[in-house]
């Protein structure tokens, strides 16, 4: 395809028109046929019979449009296939005939990065279309390196820290249409990517200074791109309880790291559930998945339900202090007492900050002593600016995304749509410690996990596991996703997701084994196997372990 392509018809393609040609811009396309005949010159002596030229459907990520739209309930959809219609039409038709027999997701496709409830509404106004289409259609055929960011339809959503992360000199990425922070630069170097690679990047040190800053100190992270609802009413933790496989009505002033099934058991979402009073919870889930989860909330709701689910992503900053020496930071701007003993590990309360309040919980994605505040957006710059002038005394770092993903990988935590998604159950993720079995009215899928808990025991193991892989120390080469991960000199999975930890030394991943032979995976199958990752056709030697790598017995989140 053309490095750029040109929109058509953005205001409304002719109800008549199919199957029908477009007359060629030759201005634009000349340089195009020039390029193709200077490869292949035999061409500029043969001719050409017929130059079509016609038009294709392309989406904003240049992935097709499935499922069953959001707004209308039935209303099933195939669309955007992105010049590759004919190749993907067949499987694209099994997959929603599977789904609409269902009336759910099919567990043999993940669908996560094609669900229509992905997209947002902005995304379908004239401008936004016209021009992304063009972009898409380059970027089809192009080498996708791992931090490559579309530069078209950018700016668009700004958190209310946008400013001051700017100033601290970040390099933006697009995250669901917000302008992100994914690394900072130092004072006086420009945050750029120099060029795109499969290595270490130029700003490969910085992303290793936040890192460690988390892991030695303290960071601040600006989050306020996720998803985020408050969901009230008199039967707001019935309808939630339901909803979660953990209990998330309990005692109020406690958050809840909870997951949500569908009726086979299958992920359907990955989110945190605080309950802030006895009738009012607050609901926080992944970018990607904002309009998944509040259709998931309102399909399930009646007239019989006394709930209210309201998003309010736009209207909370947030802000995360992560690290050994968060307590001390948060400790000196509130007159809240925050220390362990009164602010243990999942209490969530509103602090006051200088002159603003913020909602305060105690939870974790890096593996550290750490706080999420929820910041109302008129109270965020003047929380941020009383962050930033005592965390000087605490040499405080801004942290990006990409520290983030390492801290998390490190870890083994877990983000849904990138290394678990709906063709995984609950205990194949290795996130079966989220159930409350004995909770009155049990939760959806409940029936299907406690099978499956059933069959493994009977079976003396899962047959398809999640489990976190390393490069051994110092190793060169850095992983992304999609590298094979060999046992015994034969392929068992994929890498699903990975990044660079700079705590443990070399790249980590984490990937879902599927056993080939019914044996079951277990600690022996792990210590009796030899493990290597093929990367770009080398092979190096890892180590593969269902247990997470740093701090398995999560000590340092609870001191």
């Amino acid at each position: 395809f053309e490095r750029m392509g040109a929109p058509w018809n953005v205001d409304g393609i002719p109800n008549e028109f199919s199957y029908g040609e477009i007359e060629p811009d030759w201005d634009r396309m000349g340089e195009y046929l020039e390029d193709a005949m200077g490869r292949i010159p035999i061409a500029l002596h043969t001719g050409a019979k017929k130059f079509f030229c016609g038009p294709e459907s392309f989406t904003p990520d240049g992935c097709p449009i499935v499922g069953e739209a959001p707004e209308l309930k039935n209303y099933y959809v195939a669309a955007g296939m992105n010049s590759i219609g004919i190749l993907t039409g067949g499987g694209l038709g099994k997959l929603l005939a599977e789904w609409i027999n269902a009336k759910r997701s099919p567990d043999s496709f993940d669908v996560t990065g094609i669900n229509i409830d992905r997209f947002h509404k902005h995304q379908s106004n004239r401008n936004y279309r016209a021009d992304r289409v063009g972009e898409i259609l380059g970027e089809t055929y192009k080498i996708h390196f791992p931090d490559h960011s579309l530069s078209t339809c950018r700016n668009i959503k700004r958190s209310a820290l946008h400013a001051e992360m700017k100033k601290a000199n970040a390099y933006f990425r697009d995250v669901s249409g917000w302008e992100s922070p994914s690394w900072f630069a130092p004072s006086g170097v420009e945050p750029i990517i120099e060029k795109e690679h499969f290595g270490k990047q130029s700003f490969f040190p910085y992303w290793q200074d936040e890192h460690k800053a988390c892991r030695e100190n303290v960071a601040l992270f600006d989050m306020s791109f996720m998803s985020k609802f408050m969901v009230e009413g008199n039967d707001a933790g019935d309808f939630l309880n339901r909803l979660s496989t953990a209990n998330v009505n309990g005692a109020s002033g406690k958050i809840t790291y909870t997951q949500w099934l569908n009726d086979g058991g299958y992920m359907e979402a990955d989110l945190t559930i605080a309950k802030l009073q006895e009738t009012k919870f607050f609901v926080v889930a992944t970018d990607t998945m904002q309009n998944h989860v509040l259709a998931h909330m309102r399909r399930r709701l009646t007239n019989q339900k006394h709930v209210f689910v309201h998003d309010v992503t736009n209207s909370f900053a947030q802000i995360n202090l992560q690290g050994p020496n968060s307590r001390k930071l948060l400790q000196a701007i509130t007159s809240c007492d925050v220390s362990n003993e009164e602010f243990p590990f999942r209490k969530a309360a509103e602090i006051d900050i200088g002159y603003g309040r913020a909602l305060c919980t105690r939870i974790t994605y890096v593996g550290e002593l750490g706080y999420e505040l929820f910041i109302p957006v008129e109270f965020a710059h003047l929380i941020y600016q009383n962050i930033i002038e005592v965390g000087e005394e605490f040499n405080l770092k801004h942290a990006g995304l990409r520290a983030l993903g390492s801290l998390r990988m490190e870890k083994g935590y877990r983000d849904y749509g990138h290394d678990m998604d709906n063709t995984d159950t609950l205990l194949e993720t290795g996130l079966g410690f989220t159930c409350d079995f004995k909770k009155s009215n049990g939760f959806i899928g409940m029936e299907s996990v406690l099978m499956l808990k059933d069959q493994a025991k009977q079976q003396g193991g899962l047959l398809k596991r999640m489990a976190q892989v390393f490069l051994h120390k110092d190793a060169e080469p850095l992983l992304h996703h999609g590298e094979v991960l060999l046992r015994n000199g034969e392929a068992i999975s994929e890498i699903r997701s990975a990044s660079y930890g700079h705590t443990l030394g070399g790249a980590v991943g984490l990937t879902m084994l599927e056993s080939k032979n019914k044996e079951p995976i277990t600690k022996d199958f792990i210590k009796d196997g030899s493990w290597s990752i093929d990367v770009a056709g080398n092979v190096y030697p890892c180590k593969v372990s269902l247990r997470p790598l740093f701090d398995p017995k999560n000590e340092k989140i609870k001191l």
